[in-house]
């Protein structure tokens, strides 16, 4: 969630007069960093990880299980701890791990102590990592707590006691919702202010509709008998029976839906500014078959929904948009914007030739006069969209004391509306005054339940991201079939029965094998004679393939098809090895022992059973959890004693108490994780 600052935050009313000042000031400082970096090459590649958790307090008497509001306390006390311990006090080949505050006053966020490199070492320590990082945290909770990597917790927002303590959401004074006290939100200032204020420029309550799954017994028509339909405390309470709370679906109308989801985040470090772009645009298609195949959200404020994943819960959660901006009502210049500010990526960015403009075919609004200046410094076309897109969105929280700042050494105005469009990817400069480099964060795959199949989709994207730079891969398809697969990929079941749109041919034009490039910071290949010597490392700087002096341009409707999710991840004819081939492939370039080689397996035969259907993803286990339960009635409804049971699974699950062969290997068992020996120089 980044720095929070101590300050006054301002309300919508007070912050909007400083918009275009923050805008402003934003561009000038993403310009002083550029200037400084933009000629930046031969950054290691540094990565890592960030893990979201929901601590779950358990009542045995009463079979609820509850999600607890201590984080405050929690983090204090593990911030003692930590700050208490050294590098000798942890795991082999692990630094001091950080606990940071996210939205929910029930979560927790995790990330390394420090970057993983590309040693195989790091790679391999990524389960050790999690694993503790989960056992510090449990150790340091309630005898009856537990924290969970749990995508979202099935009964938050219902009739009846879901949280410890309880609230009442009639004094919601932030979001006004329904159903969600505002203790539920982080109590730092920036929280309740960012809900309060994405409320007041929109000009009414978020929305949020997911189709009920409709079981034998599931009422027809649907209309929820637990919202409070007559509540007038709030202006906007009617809402619900105006029309905001569909028939068929499961409405819910605060943020605290959304963004207290937990997820995967990975952040890969680039040699430099142009293989960062060329990063972000490789992982753009991707995003959407990963969301698929890490799906594990189909419950929501205690019913089953007839979708698997989390994306357009946050979306609409956050969705600032003015009825004249969505659409609703005219405005002068019939302006719009397509999409919340959390959403996929509107636009690739590399300003590379295999870059086709037809690939971004997409409406797209920017800031006309922002891409301009832009321009005008030097910045090519592409970024400078890219950027003046994202800074059509007006900046949420403004504190007094951070208003007028030295944009010669600070980025908070940039960070203030780069960090609020959250999106599939994001691009991201170095800070000012850092060793960092540019960087690509990867976000779109849910949470899982245990740290084996967190690590394992780590080290699978890791393992990708190089194999994509290594073997000069083109995953290119329009941004409008990538739109598709992300409401695709939401679906009940995606990862077994869904089809999406991915590229038939990713090799380099003229090659029919994957074939690796040398390492370079120039911006041209060439060619290795014999066999390479094998890399020791995972590494950064592999240069793109040049243009070609002839390329045959057919039809872009050629170069794609509708493809399963298992064809996607084991291949389909010739020119496409599935992305496991690639991997595979790339993994046969490392010096990698055969110890190592065996768990690096483990962690790709768990991406490979998901893709091809012998595991079940994380929300069709759920969904036959709930639906096989003795008091399940058939009607979409998860009761607080199911809700009681899964939980308790869950942590059974996690734990290894509890055997799923449907859901995990069958060899499956918590560990402290595999201690890879370092490699020799």
């Amino acid at each position: 969630m980044g720095l929070l600052y101590l300050g006054t935050p301002l309300t919508w009313d007070e912050a909007k007069q400083y918009a275009d000042h923050v805008r402003e000031h934003g561009i000038t400082q993403f310009l002083y960093t550029w200037d400084r970096v933009k000629d930046r090459c031969g950054d290691e590649l540094l990565w890592g990880d960030e893990v979201e958790y929901m601590v779950v307090t358990f009542d045995d008497k009463e079979k609820n299980a509850k999600l607890s509001l201590r984080q405050t306390e929690i983090l204090a006390k593990l911030s003692q701890v930590v700050g208490d311990l050294t590098d000798d006090d942890t795991p082999a080949l692990m630094t001091v791990p950080t606990f940071h505050p996210e939205y929910g006053r029930y979560m927790l966020e995790s990330t390394p102590g420090s970057p993983y490199t590309g040693s195989i070492p790091d790679l391999l320590s990524v389960e050790t990592n999690m694993h503790y990082r989960r056992t510090l945290a449990k150790r340091h909770l309630k005898a009856n707590e537990i924290p969970f990597t749990f995508t979202s917790f099935p009964r938050l927002g219902t009739h009846g006691i879901f949280t410890e303590p309880h609230f009442s959401s009639d004094d919601a004074k932030s979001s006004h919702s329904l159903f969600l006290p505002d203790e539920i939100t982080n109590p730092h200032a920036r929280f309740p202010t960012l809900t309060a204020n994405i409320r007041s420029r929109r000009g009414s309550k978020v929305a949020i509709n997911l189709p009920i799954f409709i079981d034998e017994k599931t009422p027809r028509p649907f209309v929820d008998p637990t919202i409070p339909w007559q509540r007038a405390i709030y202006q906007e309470d009617p809402e619900a029976k105006n029309g905001a709370a569909l028939i068929d679906h499961i409405y819910m109308d605060a943020m605290g839906f959304g963004m207290g989801c937990c997820c995967l985040q990975l952040t890969f470090q680039s040699c430099n500014v142009d293989e960062a772009r060329r990063m972000y645009d490789a992982l753009i298609p991707v995003g959407p078959i990963m969301l698929a195949l890490t799906a594990a959200s189909p419950a929501w404020r205690g019913y089953l929904a007839d979708v698997d994943c989390r994306w357009n819960v946050i979306a609409g959660s956050v969705d600032d948009r003015t009825p004249e901006e969505r659409g609703l009502r005219p405005s002068k210049d019939n302006y719009t914007i397509p999409k919340s500010r959390y959403d996929s990526v509107d636009l690739y960015i590399a300003n590379d030739w295999t870059n086709k403009p037809e690939y971004n075919d997409a409406h797209v609004p920017y800031n006309k006069g922002i891409f301009q200046r832009l321009r005008d410094h030097g910045i090519d076309e592409i970024l400078a969209k890219h950027v003046a897109h994202l800074f059509i969105r007006d900046p949420l929280v403004i504190f007094s004391e951070t208003i007028n700042q030295d944009d010669t050494t600070s980025n908070d105005h940039f960070e203030n509306i780069q960090s609020t469009n959250w999106q599939t990817l994001r691009f991201k400069p170095p800070p000012p005054n850092s060793p960092i480099g540019w960087r690509v964060e990867f976000r779109s795959m849910e949470v899982q339940m245990t740290d084996f199949e967190n690590a394992a989709f780590a080290v699978f994207i890791v393992l990708l991201s190089r194999a994509i730079l290594a073997f000069n891969l083109n995953f290119y398809i329009p941004i409008s079939k990538v739109d598709q697969n992300m409401a695709r990929a939401q679906k009940r079941d995606a990862a077994r029965s869904g089809k999406f749109y991915f590229r038939k041919d990713v090799l380099p034009p003229g090659h029919d094998t994957l074939t690796i490039s040398p390492l370079s910071c120039s911006g041209s290949s060439s060619p290795v004679e014999g066999a390479p010597a094998k890399e020791k490392l995972l590494r950064n700087c592999f240069p793109p393939v040049p243009r070609p002096s002839f390329v045959e341009d057919g039809p872009i409707e050629d170069e794609y098809e509708e493809m399963a999710v298992e064809e996607i991840f084991v291949g389909k004819g010739s020119k496409f090895p599935g992305l496991l081939g690639v991997v595979e492939a790339y993994i046969d370039t490392l010096d990698v022992d055969e110890g190592d080689r065996l768990q690096i397996n483990k962690y790709l035969d768990l991406v490979r059973r998901r893709a091809i259907g012998s595991l079940q993803t994380p929300a069709t286990w759920i969904r036959n959890f709930v639906r096989s339960h003795p008091s399940y009635n058939r009607d979409s409804v998860v009761s607080q004693e199911i809700n009681y049971d899964l939980m308790v699974a869950v942590d059974e699950i996690e734990r290894g108490v509890r055997r799923v062969p449907e859901l995990l290997p069958e060899d499956y068992a918590p560990t402290n994780g595999y201690h890879s020996k370092p490699n020799s120089p």
